[in-house]
């Protein structure tokens, strides 16, 4: 009887809606989207050279706010001497440098107009899906509002030097002057900011999720950077089948290979590799320190390092756990903010 009460409410309840997958042709989004996509050209001085110091180079840009903020790559504007954008009607203005994050390669600028913009709408990079349907937008080789199609080819991509930041790999071509234009989806939300291109292979583009660039937008606002926490340690996890290969006394951990010269760790005194050995087509650089906890966390994975370190805070002072010579050791170090490293925005 209980059950024969129930049934008329649970027949009441509707089924789940599902949200439907956006059709639009190319033809529309390239629409939708174009008018907010700006070309950015700007001038350097190159100090290491005696004549034509002068360098001019041109990227592209998204705009996000209608006060004239604009998306792009950091390494399209880093260390500019002159800024201007080229908006879609062909107008021409001045623009400076709000914000700018090496670690995203990301920079947000603002151009000074009075000119009613267009504003493009920023997607979530979390819902995508491989296989779908993507264009990139932008100026490239100096070529204006250029559209190119294909599909995302991959997921939290992990990159040489861009080891804290999972990327979105996609085979619409990018070329030079792309960097800094938006990846859209099938609804004309940019899902992506583009900005790596493969020498190595054909068909291989990067672009930067655009929930990883929303997250540092108030940052890059407020106080023209993204403050991180910094250890200054590069590594990699310590499997098994690595310790049966060396024949070492490998204890589960993270493998510390570099430390950076001035960090807290250098400070600390961990200890980096300083025996390069190829095993199984990878370099690993062994005799350094293995990192087992951080504030007694155990650490054994590089994603596990990379959100442990993404908690702690600039001036904290706290205890990291590693193994040296078979021992067991205990190091107190200070949280510093990451500076910019030589690597950084490297071409």
């Amino acid at each position: 009887m209980r059950f024969a009460a129930l049934l008329p409410v649970l027949l009441l309840v509707p089924a789940p809606a599902f949200a439907e997958p956006c059709s639009e042709s190319f033809a529309a989004v390239y629409e939708m989207v174009s008018p907010a996509v700006v070309s950015i050209q700007t001038t350097k001085i190159n100090k290491a050279k005696a004549q034509r110091r002068f360098e001019t180079s041109v990227g592209s840009g998204v705009v996000i706010e209608r006060d004239g903020q604009v998306l792009t790559n950091a390494h399209v504007v880093d260390s500019a001497a002159s800024l201007s954008v080229t908006l879609d009607s062909g107008t021409k203005v001045l623009a400076r440098v709000i914000g700018l994050d090496s670690v995203l390669d990301l920079a947000l600028i603002r151009i000074e107009t009075t000119i009613p913009l267009t504003t493009a709408r920023l997607g979530d990079s979390s819902t995508l899906r491989v296989g779908e349907e993507v264009a990139a937008i932008g100026n490239p080789i100096g070529l204006e509002q250029t559209m190119t199609r294909g599909i995302v080819s991959g997921l939290n991509r992990i990159l040489p030097g861009l080891a804290e930041q999972p990327m979105i790999q996609t085979d619409a071509p990018i070329n030079p002057g792309n960097s800094g234009g938006p990846l859209v989806d099938r609804c004309g939300h940019v899902v992506g900011i583009n900005t790596f291109i493969s020498e190595e292979a054909q068909s291989i583009g990067f672009s930067v999720p655009i929930n990883s660039a929303k997250a540092v937008l108030r940052d890059l606002r407020e106080i023209g950077r993204v403050v991180r926490p910094w250890l200054g340690i590069q590594g990699r996890e310590v499997d098994a089948s690595l310790s049966s290969l060396v024949k070492l006394p490998f204890a589960s951990g993270y493998l510390v290979e570099i430390v950076d010269d001035g960090s807290p760790a250098e400070r600390a005194g961990v200890r980096g590799g300083s025996t390069s050995v190829v095993v199984q087509g990878e370099e690993y650089l062994l005799g350094g320190d293995i990192l087992t906890a951080i504030q007694g966390t155990p650490i054994r994975t590089h994603q596990e390092y990379v959100a442990k370190v993404r908690t702690l805070k600039p001036g904290q002072r706290m205890k990291i756990t590693i193994l040296r010579d078979g021992q067991s050791r205990e190091l107190t170090l200070t949280v510093t903010e990451r500076p910019r490293l030589p690597a950084d925005l490297v071409d």
